[in-house]
Parts: C-alpha cells; structure tokens; sequence
C-alpha cells in the first residue's frame, strides 16, 4: 500500500511527534504530583533518561506509547507501508529499553512502564485504578514491572 502522504507531509507529521511532555507522560505526572509524590524529570546521567525520576524511592517511570514501543495491545498496529523498516525501528526501540532496565537495575534503581493503553483507549483503566497501580509500585519493592489496558504485569 502506497503512502497517502508525499515524503514532504510525512516528515512535517513525523516532526510534531513528541518525545517529552506528551499527554500520556503529563497525565501520569500529574497523578503522581496528587499522590504527593515529588520527581525529577528526564535525568540525563541515569540510563534511558527516564522520563520520571523519584529519587527518594530509587524508582523510575517510563511513559511509552504502544506505537513507537511496540506493546502487544489494541492500541498497536504495524504500519502498512515500509513493514521493514517500522519493524527494525521497533525492534530497537525494545531492545534499547530492555538494556535501559537492565543498567538500571543494576544501579539499584526499580522501574516502571506506563504504556499509553493504560491512559487512553477503550480498554483503559480507571484513574483511581494508575494512580493505585503506581503507588504501589514505587512504595514496593518490585524491581521492574508494567501497567498497561490489562492492569499491572511484573517481569
């Protein structure tokens, strides 16, 4: 299938995507700012520059879209045109977030994934639902886990 766009429309799209303050990662800094929570943002010196630092906690969050991270859930769908590339882009993508995690935990620090499906969809969960799920995470000690439109997923 052909791009309905010209190579010029497609790169001013791609453009506007955001990596940082995006309603996904806003929403959940807010909820976590509710809870009383206090954070730094994007630390450059901790691997994969998290996008949500709580210090105090040794816990960090990352806020992943389901496209660009490749999560299994309705929100994701390989695009039509260009399959090898999109596939490799997103492989990598895992792949240098698994390394991420992996430095982290190695550093002492615990992590988290939102993935965009827990925040918007028609599988979302509830606010009281992410809110919970994040509080317990970082008041726990579980080194890695996930919240996605199915709840929480340790690995």
């Amino acid at each position: 299938m052909a791009d309905r766009l010209t190579p010029e429309q497609r790169r001013l799209n791609m453009r506007r995507v955001r990596a940082k303050d995006t309603k996904p990662e806003m929403t959940v800094r807010h909820l976590l700012h509710d809870q009383g929570f206090r954070y730094r943002l994007h630390r450059r010196d901790l691997p994969g520059r998290p996008d949500i630092v709580l210090p105090r906690w040794r816990a960090v969050v990352f806020v992943h879209g389901c496209f660009w991270h490749g999560h299994g859930c309705s929100l994701f769908r390989l695009p039509a045109t260009r399959t090898e590339f999109w596939s490799a882009k997103i492989e990598g993508n895992r792949r240098r977030d698994a390394a991420a995690v992996a430095a982290l935990e190695a550093a002492g620090w615990r992590s988290l994934w939102v993935w965009e499906c827990a925040l918007r969809g028609k599988n979302r969960l509830t606010v009281t639902e992410v809110s919970g799920a994040m509080v317990a995470f970082i008041r726990g000690d579980v080194g890695f886990t996930q919240l996605g439109e199915q709840g929480m997923a340790g690995v």
